[in-house]
């Protein structure tokens, strides 16, 4: 019982039987509709077919009088399913025809009888109950004052209207057992799979992110809201395993420079010389400054991931930004032996957020200046703006030693380095940010090599490639 009211709070449910009883409704309407209609179609048939035998009874007592109507009039009384025949005085008095009585008051009148009336027949038994049957009759009088009746029995109308009612209510009675299977049917059905959801709800909320709520594969409104509810579950899960990552990372690698903090505080407090003191605070500042800079971009990453500076999203003049980057680290990169070059096709525009792609940038070029200074590859750092068909590219290559291809998905995540040892200044975040930009805008990043032929210095090429912007 109790699985009857769970399945009758169902909305799919509720939704089939208020279907139902509107079905229901208009069903039922139309049944009446149609037997009233059919029954005043018989009626008006019944009324032409009346008219018609008045037009001839007229005519053959204009022809022969008298006793051409009574022959007339009898010759008809006696085919099989004849009308209805009454002479009557001009009292009322019934003198013949084929009826034994009929109701009073009708002979007193002229022309269509208003409503129905009933008679009797001269077969009906005195003691029989449904002797009184309803017809309808045309009434004229004649010159001498006789008054004729001819009429038909509404017998046969109403027993089509009965009959034509009885197999529509059959019919409505079937469509509706039909339609009340079907919806037991659909209610099951609905409450199976919204069970199916609750219990991988339930196993959700219990801490298993890996679950997903199941989808038929119909594409239904089921499937439509699984798959919206799965791609957020996908995203809680991913932001969730890059919480627990930032956590162990934080743990490991922020436990060295603040070891390192904690030691050149003691020395600083041990030193008595004024400038060994001086060169010990200044080293706790630059690990202090170190620090800032990690937590910095460990909040620009969370903000980004979490879409708090999606509103600020404008049309960016990504050539000038571009441009203005090249010129500002050309100084840097010649100080360093490197040669910056930057191919940047002009009037090229994304919506995104300045702030955010140039520090995506400023993280690529420094990475680059980083590892491409002193290798033995080609001395140059190239930025290469492009716009195809669909996308907007930004590309910054240089002619380090390159990352292995095995290591690219790993390079993307929070506190990873290549450099095991951390004998080389960076926090490991670098391209994490530029990752998590480019999932702001819609985009995707890139990581290639820039000279696979050459084995000692293949380089590394990362490509912003941004959606083209909508006109």
């Amino acid at each position: 019982m109790s699985r009857f009211r769970v399945l009758f709070k169902s909305t799919a449910v509720r939704l089939s039987a208020l279907y139902i009883l509107l079905f229901s409704l208009c069903a039922a309407t139309l049944v009446f509709y149609v037997t009233a209609m059919s029954e005043r179609l018989l009626t008006g048939q019944i009324r032409d077919a009346v008219q018609q035998e008045v037009s001839q009874v007229k005519r053959a007592y204009d022809i022969g009088g008298l006793n051409l109507l009574l022959r007339t009039m009898e010759r008809r009384a006696r085919q099989p399913g004849a009308n209805l025949y009454v002479i009557a005085g001009p009292s009322g008095d019934i003198l013949a025809g084929n009826v034994a009585s009929v109701q009073p008051g009708v002979l007193g009148q002229a022309g269509w009888t208003e409503l129905p009336f009933s008679y009797e027949r001269y077969t009906d038994a005195s003691n029989d109950p449904e002797r009184r049957h309803l017809a309808i009759a045309n009434i004229f009088i004649l010159d001498n004052g006789l008054r004729i009746l001819i009429g038909r029995d509404l017998g046969e109308p109403e027993r089509f209207r009965v009959l034509v009612r009885q197999a529509l209510m059959l019919a409505l009675a079937i469509m509706g057992l039909g339609a009340l299977v079907i919806w037991f049917g659909i209610g099951r059905n609905a409450l199976k799979r919204i069970d199916r959801m609750t219990d991988a709800g339930r196993k959700i909320m219990a801490g298993d992110l890996s679950q997903r709520l199941p989808v038929g594969g119909s594409g239904d409104e089921f499937d439509r809201m699984s798959a919206s509810l799965n791609a957020m579950l996908e995203r809680i899960e991913k932001l969730n395993e890059g919480l627990r990552q930032v956590s162990d990372n934080i743990a490991h690698d922020l436990k060295t420079p603040l070891t390192r903090l904690r030691n050149k505080a003691a020395d600083a407090l041990d030193n008595a010389d004024s400038e060994g003191r001086r060169t010990a605070l200044e080293g706790i500042i630059g690990e202090s400054d170190q620090l800032i800079r990690t937590f910095n971009a460990l909040l620009m990453i969370s903000r980004v991931e979490a879409g708090s500076v999606a509103a600020e999203m404008t049309a960016v003049d990504l050539s000038s930004i571009v441009a203005d980057t090249a010129e500002l680290y050309e100084p840097v990169a010649e100080e360093a032996g490197l040669a910056l070059t930057a191919e940047i096709e002009p009037e090229v525009e994304v919506q995104g957020n300045r702030e955010l792609i140039g520090q995506a940038l400023f993280n690529l070029i420094d990475n680059a200046l980083k590892y491409a200074s002193g290798c033995n590859g080609k001395p140059a750092i190239t930025f290469k703006l492009a716009r195809t068909s669909d996308a907007v590219t930004l590309a910054v290559a240089d002619h380090g030693p390159g990352i292995p291809a095995h290591q690219r998905a790993d390079v993307v995540k929070r506190f990873f380095r290549l450099d095991e040892s951390r004998s080389k200044p960076g926090t490991g975040l670098g391209l994490a940010l530029v990752e998590a930009v480019m999932e702001l805008h819609g985009g995707r990043l890139e990581l290639s090599d820039t000279d696979p032929e050459n084995p000692d210095a293949k380089g590394l090429t990362v490509t912003m490639i941004f959606p083209m912007q909508k006109q």
